[in-house]
């Protein structure tokens, strides 16, 4: 898993530019038709299009790990990280939600 976590941070690290007026943020996508989780970067600088660069990702399809990985990643950048594909689902360790999502009134 330490692995996984440099070679993410190898990447990750040279698209950190701390440009003025640019937002960047982390994505991590739930692929389950093909068990992995896939993180990518974005950056969106002022009035301009936001762009997805794919960083990295994890075939160990375990929801546990995933959790575990995600601990060391905050411990290693304060970029915000966007949850896609986990509705309805927790984290094993914590019981929290994973991807809070509006209700919709139908």
């Amino acid at each position: 898993m330490t692995k996984d976590l440099k070679l993410m941070m190898a990447r990750l690290t040279p698209l950190f530019k701390r440009r003025r007026q640019t937002r960047y943020w982390l994505s991590l996508v739930n692929q389950t038709y093909t068990p992995a989780y896939n993180f990518f970067m974005n950056v969106q600088p002022k009035d301009q299009r936001q762009r997805s660069i794919p960083l990295h990702s994890l075939t160990n399809y375990d929801l546990a790990d995933l959790e575990t990985f995600i601990g060391l990643l905050r411990q290693h950048t304060q970029l915000t990280i966007e949850y896609v594909g986990f509705e309805e689902m927790r984290w094993p360790e914590s019981n929290r939600v994973i991807q809070w999502r509006p209700r919709r009134d139908e």
